[in-house]
């Protein structure tokens, strides 16, 4: 049975002002109209709800447990109604937000912590994933937004560059290098090398061949794994070097040291997302991370 929040609202007045004059008044209603409402309404449920006599009103047994119950439901269509205005502003919902390990020291918890201020009725639902795995999920629209190493995407993702700097050396604290402040790339020739898998992050695979092939070698690969720390955990092990973003010196992994060797290539990060998606959750979190990654750009020149 539908009752129409309209009638509930001028019962709940009756039930209140126990006087139609005075509900019709604090109604803005004539009182006719709301002697037919409320006939209207018991005729709708099939029970008498209110006790009229000409001085007052009393509810009835019926009219007293409608009274409570209205009052409920009227509450709950309101929430229902904000509830679905915030989602439809990009207030409330949910956020499926992929991220390489590096964006950790790359401003992504400032950024979280911005999107949570800014929008705190969010879940936010982080996964660590590669570059690549990223593209495909936000591709198959199983992840909302991304935070990766450059890559190729396809026409369905958007994808945006937040910022870039340049790569360093990671070598083990006991490295007969790892003293220097500056070095250069052909300096380890002779070690093995630690990198990120080629299908795992293609692009950044080629750039570190690219990078050691025009320094004048071939690296000699010993160990491919799919995620920034565990490059840097196996180099703090002993098991090799590796080419890596310079924001990993931030990391503070023990048995590691970073140095500078000269080259132009950058690594770049990017933030992707679906291109055809009308979220206004989205839109408000893709604004947010270009103003974070804006301001932040500004700073650092």
């Amino acid at each position: 049975m539908d009752l129409e929040p309209r009638l509930l609202r001028y019962f709940i007045a009756v039930a209140e002002e126990r006087h139609f004059s005075r509900a019709a008044a604090r109604l803005h209603l004539s009182q006719p109209p709301l002697s037919y409402a409320i006939r209207q309404l018991e005729s709708t449920l099939g029970v008498r709800l209110l006790e009229r006599t000409s001085r007052h009103v009393a509810l009835t047994e019926a009219g007293r447990v409608l009274y409570r119950e209205a009052q409920a439901l009227l509450r709950q269509s309101e929430a229902i109604g904000t509830l679905v205005q915030r989602v439809d502003a990009g207030l409330r919902g949910r956020l499926r937000i992929g991220f390489v390990g590096s964006m950790l020291y790359r401003g992504l918890p400032d950024l979280l912590a911005a999107m949570r201020a800014a929008l705190p009725d969010v879940e936010h639902v982080l996964t660590e994933l590669n570059s690549h795995d990223q593209v495909e999920a936000v591709r198959r629209g199983e992840q909302d937004l991304g935070f990766i190493h450059a890559n190729p995407a396809p026409a369905e993702v958007q994808t945006q560059d937040l910022m870039a700097e340049p790569f360093v050396l990671c070598v083990p604290d006991t490295h007969p290098l790892a003293r220097r402040r500056r070095v250069q790339l052909l300096e380890l020739e002779d070690d093995d090398f630690i990198l990120f898998a080629r299908e795992a992050s293609p692009s950044y695979h080629e750039t570190v061949l690219s990078l050691c092939v025009t320094a004048g070698f071939h690296p000699v690969i010993r160990h491919e794994v799919r995620h920034w720390l565990s490059v840097a955990a196996l180099v703090s092990q002993g098991l090799g070097v590796s080419v890596v973003p310079a924001c990993l010196a931030r990391s503070g992994l023990a048995g590691t040291k970073f140095i500078a060797f000269e080259h132009q290539a950058r690594s770049v990060s990017q933030m992707i997302w679906p291109r055809e998606s009308d979220s206004p959750l989205l839109r408000m979190a893709v604004s947010l991370a270009q103003k974070h990654y804006g301001e932040n750009r500004q700073t650092r020149r």
